[in-house]
């Protein structure tokens, strides 16, 4: 599959759509080289932090709900840093119409921690125009829903919605 591509799963509303994520959620890239390996350091720390949260929750026997959440946030974000941290090392740099390939006797396009993470799940629910009336985007296309994701980053989303939608139940005292 080549960047851009897309497969059709469910019509036009679910599709697999091969991107490349070289930075934070959206997209946005942190300051070149340097700003990916203080964002990969982050991550790590993070990835530290939650874990120990987590051994400590599950040592007082916190709420299930509450156990449940936190992992399913540190998996997502386990998940994001084995894909930054490997996938530059092992896979080729992808272009637009060629696909990249695993294990290049070159080497791999980037260093450890340096890599891009792959999004592929996208959902463009309701497709359409701006009317031309409307201010700034009038005539413009309209896409409700259009990131692409992967199942790291649903993971996470999953978890942090579930902490605040039950944290009255998880953080009583």
């Amino acid at each position: 599959m080549t960047i851009g591509q897309e497969i059709f799963v469910l019509g036009n509303w679910f599709i697999l759509h091969f991107t490349e994520n070289e930075g934070m959620a959206f997209g946005m890239r942190f300051g070149g080289d340097f700003g990916k390996l203080i964002l990969s350091i982050f991550r790590l720390v993070a990835i530290a932090l939650i874990a120990w949260y987590l051994y400590n929750l599950s040592k007082k026997q916190a709420k299930s709900g509450l156990i449940i959440s936190m992992s399913l946030i540190l998996a997502g974000a386990i998940g994001n840093i084995i894909d930054s941290a490997i996938y530059g090392l092992i896979f080729s740099e992808s272009k637009f119409h060629e696909v990249a390939q695993l294990f290049p006797s070159e080497g791999g396009y980037g260093n450890i921690l340096h890599g891009k993470v792959v999004d592929m799940l996208y959902f463009p629910v309701i497709k359409g125009n701006y009317p031309n009336w409307f201010p700034f985007w009038g005539g413009n296309d309209f896409i409700f829903f259009r990131p692409v994701f992967n199942i790291a980053d649903s993971s996470i989303t999953v978890g942090v919605f579930i902490l605040i939608f039950f944290q009255k139940k998880f953080f009583k005292k």
